[in-house]
């Protein structure tokens, strides 16, 4: 079976778990309340965890670089994505964020691991926090138009700072850990992708896709989000030798998934337009389905 089919089943099984999410809400089983825990969940649970997991590789001068590289090619990828999302959505701030920020926590990782294995993920975990890193400032300055203002220490106590500092730990001095606690560690992060699509489900649930379909904006997100700043970042990354492959695989990848669930999050909590943050997640996650396949296939042919 071809990658990029590989890359449609597992997008169709997560479509699946998202429409357990969705049942699951209309049935009023998974209530708005619930939905919230299931976040807190996710951003302070199963995502640190999968984080921590995929930095514990042996460390070798080969992972080292590749670390290094990976990083780097993550940064020049959500700077492109930023650039491509001014450009097409102007001062649209809702859509800025959605089209600069993917979802490559809980769409990404599980997508790398169906084609590549669980090795590859190490390759995500620096785009994971540059993209973190920017919500928190860039993304925030968007919603509030309020430029510059970071809270530092909310920065280095947030979770995935957290989790990246114990993973490079991990990672440098390569300390034996017991097995139960590795697999504990297997268990909360399998956690992350079922729980992140429930979470996915509820918001499709509470969106209203025929006022959607008329909303310009939502078109040029997905545009920005999952055809420019991929296509972009497959000619960036072509760059690199041909050694490099699944580093290339796993950061396009993260690249090219839908608009990260932070949107509604981030849009909530600043008062901004929440309903247009939903949609945005709910109609990319819907074209994902198409696009991710295709811009693999894309790369592979032209890597």
């Amino acid at each position: 079976m071809s990658m990029s089919a590989t890359l449609a089943l597992q997008i169709v099984v997560m479509f699946m778990l998202v429409g357990v999410g969705f049942v699951m809400f209309r049935a009023g089983k998974i209530t708005m309340e619930g939905n919230r825990t299931i976040g807190n969940i996710l951003v302070y649970l199963s995502l640190p965890c999968v984080i921590v997991k995929g930095l514990m590789v042996e460390r070798t001068a080969e992972n080292a670089i590749g670390l290094a590289i990976s990083a780097v090619a993550g940064l020049l990828a959500l700077i492109v994505s930023a650039i491509v999302a001014r450009l097409i959505l102007k001062k649209d701030a809702i859509g800025n964020f959605a089209a600069t920020f993917s979802n490559p926590s809980f769409f990404g990782i599980p997508l790398v691991i169906s084609i590549l294995g669980q090795g590859p993920v190490f390759y995500m975990t620096g785009f994971i926090a540059f993209m973190n890193l920017g919500q928190w400032t860039y993304g925030v300055s968007l919603l509030t138009g309020e430029k510059g203002r970071v809270s530092v220490r909310g920065l280095v106590t947030s979770p995935f700072f957290v989790a990246m500092l114990i993973g490079l730990a991990l990672f440098v001095f390569q300390p034996p850990l017991p097995g139960v606690v590795t697999s504990c560690l297997d268990y909360v992060s399998a956690l992350n992708t079922p729980l992140a699509m429930f979470a996915t489900g509820v918001y499709l649930a509470q969106s209203r896709l025929s006022d959607a379909i008329h909303r310009v904006g939502l078109y040029k997100v997905i545009l920005a989000r999952l055809v420019v700043s991929p296509v972009v970042s497959i000619l960036l990354l072509g760059l690199l030798p041909a050694e490099f492959l699944d580093l290339k695989l796993a950061v396009l990848i993260a690249q090219a998934c839908p608009v990260g669930l932070n949107v509604a999050v981030y849009a909530q909590l600043h008062d901004a337009d929440y309903v247009y943050a939903v949609e945005t997640i709910v109609a990319s996650v819907l074209f994902s389905l198409v696009s991710i396949p295709l811009v693999v296939g894309l790369a592979q042919m032209v890597w």
